[in-house]
């Protein structure tokens, strides 16, 4: 049986993750400006829930940090303390400080205590008092057992006078078992149900409630007595506990009599979310508070076992009255939407599995088609319909595994603040799409490349503050981070408002490093893409973010890696825009399966621009070894895919041949000849890094209807690594893996 204290304290680090989303997304919005009472309020509470559950489970350091913290947002909520620039800066500091300790906490790692020794002096700085002073809370910290009162107290008010004060009196005894709760039954809705019938009290019975060490969270622990005055006959109480019959030990008793009792406020009133009627969520009992409470002399409560720790969402609810508005005055809830947190393992499990469905599929319709059995015959109806039914689910399962990238660029957010710090800069960072979703392994996998290029944006795209001064610019620069969906596929930009690339310099600097001849002539575009190679740097001196000649080459790579493309845009004086094409998922593509020298290959669909048959008038002889082709009065290399995947010497005639032309939104692109196009399908990618490592020109496998093996292209990088010999009888390029090579690997 697993440990119940584990799984709530998994739940409360769970629950702290969102607060401290909530926490950053309220500091930002003050730090834009656009905060009011209520997102001080948020910002603190977040803090408040963060160290109130830590204290429940001993976490003293994290308790420690988050209280010196709260208090100096106290002093902002007070309006005691202006929340300038310089505030919110340090709030953000310490906001980082309190998610690195919750993590080090939930891994059970020691904290690096002086690394948080500075960020408390400030704050006692800020607060105008002395550290001793500080370690010295207004109210007591430690988690304290609170006792809860599970009786239905409802109340005194008028008597009404139409109550027939000759109604017999019932008492229900009603005890659920475990499986009342197992199936989803709740028993407030039975007592509002007994309270439509007539006047009803309710005691609850807490005799078999053991101690929270013992607690066995399987077994109904609690029961009730009630007392019912109704003119109703027993069938119709018992008919209230129709849909629990069997799950209950229920006794319904005439014990004759007037109950006297009240008129009572209506239970409908009473929802699970009422200041004045907070619902104990592990016992599914509610406490009620008296409509208009009068004052009364405090009595000492016997010790109750203790109950489970309070979270901080509950911690609310049970808030003295006083502190909470009206429920009159305060707006009617939003009611949030349900989530269940599943374990990524199992939706790993259904994605293959989902994958394996799209491959029996298409084995299928490929059988079909074999057997000649007609377009409009049932069987092809039927199977054009499970073809679509398969692709809703592929897209369903896919959604399941999507994220918003919002985690992703608040973490952005940091590496801003730490970046501008060591280099002495004033940088905002403004994000845009936050709620654009993406591949769950995706934004695992990007949160390395848009560091370096968040740093880079930092350290090489902005200007001192001096330098944008004297330019005319504001003295603090922007970063911009931006998501959006674009053509099929998730478009990612880190941008700044810098001097944009200083191209002189970069040539320079590449000719030194001997990356390029001395007497090249580039493009601007050209020259932007030296950026990316390997050992080059335009830093004058090593310093901590730059310098050493690492980083941008390892941005392309890790977005190759992913089946992604990355561009740049550069306009001296004004900025630079980096644009990160990524696909939507990992897991399925579009393709365009082609066939080269007998052998079948998947293109994939969205770098495909056109397809067109070669003509002898369209080719251009360029060299003496390769061609281009006449597009539209415009000249595109000529690629023959055969000759350089080493499957074929080139050809001596490319006319009638079928050509696509491929590439990517910053104009590279290329024909590529293939022999002929056979089909346009859903395919299931399968990875060969981990038993072939990379393969130049090639993405990953797949297994065709027919049950053979096909590689899936890489276009762009095809396109990068294309020897061009389409002309003459070389020796052919070195053969890479071909299909019948990776049958073994490519399914597993």
């Amino acid at each position: 049986m697993s440990d119940p204290m584990a799984e709530i304290r998994a739940s409360f680090f769970i629950e702290c993750e969102e607060l401290l989303e909530a926490l950053q997304d309220g500091l930002q919005t003050m730090y834009d400006g656009e905060g009011d009472g209520e997102t001080v309020n948020i910002v603190f509470r977040a803090v408040h829930s963060i160290k109130g559950g830590a204290g429940a489970f001993g976490l003293d350091g994290l308790v420690s940090f988050a209280h010196r913290f709260e208090t100096a947002l106290d002093e902002v909520r007070g309006g005691r303390l202006d929340a300038d620039a310089n505030v919110l800066k340090l709030f953000f500091t310490c906001n980082d400080i309190l998610g690195d300790l919750v993590r080090e906490s939930r891994d059970g790692v020691e904290h690096d205590q002086s690394r948080i020794d500075p960020v408390l002096a400030e704050l006692d700085a800020l607060l105008g008092g002395t550290p001793a002073e500080a370690d010295e809370p207004d109210e007591p910290i430690e988690f304290e057992v609170t006792s809860l009162d599970f009786d239905l107290d409802l109340g005194a008010a008028e008597t009404d006078e139409t109550e027939d004060a000759g109604d017999p009196v019932w008492a229900v005894k009603f005890q659920p078992s475990a499986m009342l709760y197992a199936n989803g039954n709740e028993p407030l809705f039975l007592f509002r149900a007994l309270r439509d019938l007539g006047a009803l009290t309710v005691t609850c019975l807490d005799n078999d409630l053991p101690p929270l060490a013992d607690l066995d969270c399987e077994h109904a622990h609690i029961g009730w007595d009630m007392r019912l005055a109704t003119s109703e006959d027993r069938a119709a109480i018992a008919e209230a506990f129709d849909f629990v019959e069997g799950l209950c030990t229920l006794d319904i008793d005439q014990i004759g009599g007037d109950l006297a009792i009240p008129d009572l406020p209506d239970l409908s009133d009473l929802s699970d979310g009422s200041d004045d009627a907070p619902l104990d969520a592990a016992a599914g009992t509610e406490v009620v508070t008296r409509a208009e409470p009068e004052p009364a002399p405090a009595a000492e409560v016997a010790p109750a076992p203790t109950p489970p720790p309070v979270s901080p969402k509950l911690e609310d609810a049970v808030a003295p009255a006083k502190d909470k508005p009206s429920v009159a005055s305060a707006a009617p809830p939003s009611t949030p939407r349900a989530t269940v947190r599943v374990d990524l393992d199992r939706i790993d499990r259904l994605v293959n599995l989902v994958g394996e469905i799209v491959i029996n599929q298409a084995m299928l319709s490929q059988s079909v088609e074999a057997a000649g059995i007609p377009p409009n015959s049932p069987v092809r109806t039927g199977l054009e319909e499970f073809q679509q039914l398969t692709r809703d689910i592929q897209e369903s399962v896919m959604m399941i595994r999507a994220q918003p990238v919002k985690s992703l660029f608040q973490r952005m957010s940091r590496i801003v603040r730490e970046a501008s710090a060591d280099i002495g800069k004033d940088v905002r960072l403004r994000t845009e799409g936050e709620n654009t979703e993406v591949d769950k392994t995706v934004i695992e996998r990007l949160a390395d490349p848009l560091t370096h290029m968040i740093r880079n944006a930092v350290d090489h795209g902005l200007e001192q503050n001096a330098v944008r001064e004297s330019a005319g610019k504001q003295r603090e620069g922007t970063v911009y981070l931006t998501a959006l969906h674009r053509s099929g596929r998730v478009v990612i930009e880190v941008a700044d408002d810098g001097a944009g690339i200083n191209r002189p310099k970069v040539l320079k600097k590449a000719i030194e490093k001997e990356l390029v001849p001395a007497d090249s002539q580039l493009t601007d575009g050209e020259i932007d893409n030296l950026l990316f190679l390997p050992g080059f740097s335009t830093a004058d001196e090593i310093s901590n973010l730059s310098g050493r000649g690492v980083g941008m080459d390892v941005v392309r790579s890790s977005i190759q890696a992913l089946g992604g493309r990355i561009s740049i845009q550069s306009e001296p004086g004004k900025g630079t825009t980096f644009s990160i094409s990524l696909p939507l998922t990992l897991a399925v593509l579009d393709g365009m399966v082609v066939r080269v020298a007998g052998e079948t290959l998947v293109v994939p669909l969205n770098a495909i621009f056109e397809t067109l048959a070669v003509t002898q008038d369209d080719l251009r002889a360029f060299g003496p070894s390769t061609h281009v082709i006449n597009i539209r009065d415009s000249f595109v290399p000529l690629i023959d895919l055969g000759a350089e995947l080493g499957y074929r010497r080139p050809l001596d005639d490319y006319s009638g041949g079928v050509v696509l032309l491929i590439g990517q939104e910053d104009g590279l692109s290329a024909a590529v000849v293939v022999d002929a196009i056979e089909d346009q399908r859903q395919v299931v990618i399968k990875g060969l890094q981990e038993s072939y490592g990379r393969v130049p020109g090639i993405a990953a496998a797949t297994i065709l209807g027919d049950g053979q093996i096909a590689l899936i292209l890489d276009p762009i990088d095809l396109i990068a690594q294309a020897s061009g010999l389409t002309k003459v009888s070389a020796p052919a390029p070195a053969q890479i893996a071909k299909p019948k090579d990776v049958v073994n690997g490519a399914r597993s």
